[in-house]
C-alpha cells in the first residue's frame, strides 16, 4: 500500500499505535495514516507529535469520550462521501478501555466499512512476559475508584479461575494492590507491569505482598503506566457455596435494588422486601 488509492473508499481504519516506543508502530500502520484523508483521534496534541515523527500531514478530528456521539455525524458523512479515514487512541489499540466503540457500533448499524490495523495492545504485551497463565483470561479495565466500590468488584470476581487483567492509574496502584491482596488472599500469583516497551519497563512478578514491597520501597516505580495482572483461582468454590452476599452486590452493579432483591431471594429463600431494604442500604454507602 503507497497510496490512497490502495485504500477502500469510505472505509474507517482502527489503527493502532505504540504504547511507548515508536518502532512498535506497524508498517502498513504508517502506511494507512499516510494515505487516510481524515485521522479521528483521542487527543490531536497527542497524535499530532506522532505523526511529525512519521513526518505526515493530515486534518485532524478530535473523537474522545466527550464529544464521540457528536462527531459520529461528522464522520459519517466523510465516509458517505467517499473519504477514508483512520481512528487512533492516543496509545494502543482504539476502543480497548479507549473512545470508539459508540462510532463504530454507529457505522456497523448504518453499513459502512470498518477494517481493523492490528499492532500493539498492553494487554496483551503485559500477558506475553507476565509469566501468568494466558489460555484463559479475562480483562476487566479500570476498577471504580472508590475504595468501597473497587472492593466490591473485586470480591465478586475472587472465584474467577481465569487470569484477570486489569488497567490501573500510577496514584491508586498501592491502594488496589492492598485491596486487591486482602481480597484474593496473600499468596495468589500475580503480576504488574509498568511502563510497558519504554525506557523504564519493569515487570514485578510474585505474590500481591511481595508486589506491593517492591513498588512501595521507590516512588519512581510508582510512576507511569501500569497492568496489573492476577492468577486465576485454581480452586473457585462451586455455585452453590458462592457468598449470597457477594453476589447480591455484584448484582447490584448492573441491576435495579428491587430486580438485584428478587433473584437473591429466589436462590436463598431470603424474604424479598428486607433484601430490597438491604440494597438501598447498599446502594447509599457505594
Amino acid at each position: 500500500m503507497t497510496s490512497a488509492s490502495r485504500l477502500q473508499a469510505g472505509t474507517l481504519y482502527i489503527v493502532a499505535t505504540p504504547i511507548g516506543n515508536l518502532s512498535d508502530l506497524t508498517e502498513r500502520a504508517k502506511q494507512v495514516l499516510a494515505s487516510v484523508d481524515v485521522i479521528a483521534c483521542e487527543d490531536t496534541r497527542h497524535t499530532q507529535k506522532l505523526l511529525q515523527h512519521l513526518g505526515i500531514r493530515k486534518p485532524l478530528l478530535s473523537v474522545h469520550e466527550h464529544n464521540e456521539r457528536e462527531r459520529t455525524e461528522q464522520v459519517i458523512h466523510h465516509l458517505r462521501q467517499g473519504q477514508t479515514m483512520a481512528l487512533v487512541s492516543d496509545a494502543g489499540t482504539p476502543l480497548i478501555s479507549d473512545p470508539g466503540f459508540p462510532l463504530v457500533q454507529a457505522l456497523r448499524s448504518e453499513g459502512l466499512n470498518v477494517s481493523p490495523v492490528p499492532g500493539v495492545s498492553a494487554i496483551i504485551t503485559a500477558l506475553s512476559a507476565a509469566g501468568l497463565p494466558t489460555d484463559r483470561f479475562t480483562f476487566e479495565g479500570f476498577l471504580p475508584h472508590k475504595a468501597g466500590g473497587k472492593r466490591e468488584k473485586l470480591e465478586a470476581q475472587a472465584q474467577e479461575p481465569r487470569t484477570l487483567v486489569y488497567y490501573e492509574a500510577k496514584h491508586r496502584i498501592i491502594e488496589t494492590l492492598q485491596i486487591m491482596a486482602e481480597v484474593f488472599g496473600p499468596e495468589r500469583p500475580a503480576c504488574v507491569a509498568r511502563e510497558l516497551t519504554k525506557t523504564f519497563e519493569t515487570f514485578y512478578p510474585g505474590t500481591l505482598p511481595q508486589i506491593i514491597e517492591q513498588i512501595s520501597a521507590d516512588d519512581d516505580q510508582q510512576k507511569g503506566e501500569f497492568v496489573v495482572m492476577i492468577a486465576g483461582n485454581p480452586d473457585p468454590a462451586p455455585a452453590s457455596e458462592v457468598d449470597m452476599d457477594k453476589l447480591f452486590r455484584l448484582l447490584l452493579v448492573e441491576l435495579p435494588p428491587k430486580k438485584a432483591a428478587a433473584i437473591v431471594a429466589e436462590l436463598s429463600g431470603e424474604n424479598k422486601k428486607a433484601l430490597y431494604q438491604k440494597a438501598l442500604e447498599i446502594q447509599g454507602k457505594a
